[in-house]
């Protein structure tokens, strides 16, 4: 039997606001408008489009329009079934999945920003391949968005006397902010979300280990062969902006022991099992998940106040990323209710054309559509949601998506982490590291130049993985 703790008497002025509250027991979606993913496709394509058309507005109001969305479904939803029902969901979507999500994004976007790699390497081919591949086996287990912010200024750096280096940055972002964030929950936010759903936390590293591989090693050796073409034809400038040092250093270096603390928190979380469960408001939050949250944040705090002010300078670190990434998913997550529950009722329910898209004659899922519908979605939406939407798509108990439907699984996967390369908006990291190499002087491809690249290299190796893979 379950020990139960009850709610603290802080609590109480929620449960005056919604006096009905219950379980938070799943809903049927079957008898849902489609009308309801309206605020869901909503802030997704404001996410998409307000900072081409309108970056200044965006930037300064990006929050106030996510909350906006957020409440075009809340009040609505309040007022039709009721404002306990609605708070049911509101709690469950919070606790169970949006405070897990950010807090570990957070750890790591802390830690990460806490250490700073000095001294000046020079970008040859051959170190600037060796420095991708690192940044891909590190992605799995620090966070694509750790991994591109530890890297990409020493990559930058190492290539600033080359007269043409976008190529390199452009790989950087297939490779280490994409690709290589494959194979553990750590890697990237839509495989975290998995774990949080039940997916076992070693569970992709079996399953898409050869697919990541193939796609990183044919990734690798294109670009050695590019960068080597460009490195012959144009060669270095007749000056180095940054100065030869004595050697490589790390500033910072304790936060590779916090790093550390955080991959054995989530670990934790993951094996330990206890029967103590928190009850908030109906959604059971157990005592590992507790652990592992509160520890995060631990981590994340003792990291910001051990880190001098001086590698934070150095690294320019700011809250303003992380600060974005939050308002946004709390928006995501809160809009993203109802699409789930419609794509839950299966074949019968409103979005029963997307369903049978991805559905074999059979009845059986078809693991080529799982992985392109995916793909596709995550590489103009967000591919946490997206992979999100489409676990649910597939029936989304773990049990049987890690068993009788591995293949599926294995193609929602691959497609939300590998295809989120294919945009900048395809993965919060690309837009970041984009900014990061434009304020450093590097020429960026546009955004339909960035994805040319991406459909002249990504597209034709998706094509080839669909063919061995997911077949």
């Amino acid at each position: 039997m379950q020990k139960k703790t009850p709610p603290k008497a802080a609590a109480l002025p929620f449960l005056l606001l919604f006096p009905a509250l219950a379980s938070a027991a799943e809903f049927d979606g079957g008898s849902l408008s489609p009308l309801w993913g309206v605020p869901f496709a909503g802030i997704l394509l404001s996410i998409a489009l307000f900072p081409l058309l309108a970056p200044a507005f965006w930037h300064h109001h990006y929050g106030k329009i996510s909350a906006a969305w957020a409440l075009a479904f809340l009040l609505p939803f309040a007022m039709v079934f009721g404002g306990g029902f609605a708070g049911t969901q509101l709690v469950h979507a919070l606790v169970a999945e949006y405070i897990p999500f950010i807090v570990l994004l957070t750890a790591l976007f802390t830690v990460a920003g806490g250490i700073h790699i000095r001294g000046n390497l020079h970008g040859a081919p051959g170190l600037n391949t060796a420095i991708l591949a690192i940044g891909a086996v590190l992605a799995s287990f620090m966070g694509t968005t750790g991994a591109s912010m530890l890297l990409i200024r020493p990559l930058i750096r190492a290539n600033d006397n080359r007269a043409h280096k976008a190529h390199v940055i452009v790989f950087f972002i297939f490779i280490v902010s994409n690709a290589g964030g494959s194979l553990t929950p750590l890697g990237d936010p839509p495989l975290f979300l998995g774990f949080l759903k039940g997916v076992s936390f070693f569970w992709t590293l079996q399953n898409i280990l050869p697919d990541t591989l193939f796609l990183l090693a044919v990734l690798l050796v294109l670009f050695y062969f590019i960068d080597r073409h460009y490195y012959r034809k144009e060669g270095v400038l007749p000056v180095d902006p940054t100065p030869d040092t004595p050697g490589i250093r790390f500033d910072g270096a304790a936060n590779f022991w916090l790093l550390g603390g955080v991959v054995a928190l989530v670990l934790l979380s993951g094996f330990w099992k206890s029967p103590v469960v928190l009850d908030v408001f109906g959604t059971e939050v157990g005592l590992p998940g507790l652990v592992r949250d509160v520890g995060l944040i631990a981590i994340a705090v003792v990291s910001y106040k051990l880190t001098s002010p001086k590698v934070h300078a150095d690294n320019q670190f700011e809250w303003g990323p992380m600060l974005e990434v939050a308002k946004l998913f709390a928006g995501i997550f809160l809009t993203i209710i109802p699409v789930i529950a419609m794509l839950k009722a299966g074949t019968q329910g409103p979005f029963g054309a997307i369903v049978s898209a991805v559905t074999r004659a059979d009845g059986q899922p078809d693991p080529a559509m799982y992985f392109w519908a995916t793909g596709i979605l995550s590489s103009f939406l967000d591919n946490a949601p997206t992979y999100l939407v489409f676990f649910n798509t597939a029936g989304g108990d773990p049990a049987t998506l890690m068993t009788t439907h591995a293949g599926t699984l294995a193609a929602i996967s691959a497609g939300a982490v590998f295809m989120g390369a294919n945009t900048y908006i395809g993965n919060a990291p690309n837009l970041m590291v984009k900014a990061i190499a434009e304020s450093r002087g590097v020429r960026m491809p546009s955004f339909f130049g960035y994805m040319a690249w991406s459909g002249l290299i990504l597209v034709p190796l998706f094509v080839l993985l669909t063919f061995i893979f997911f077949r």
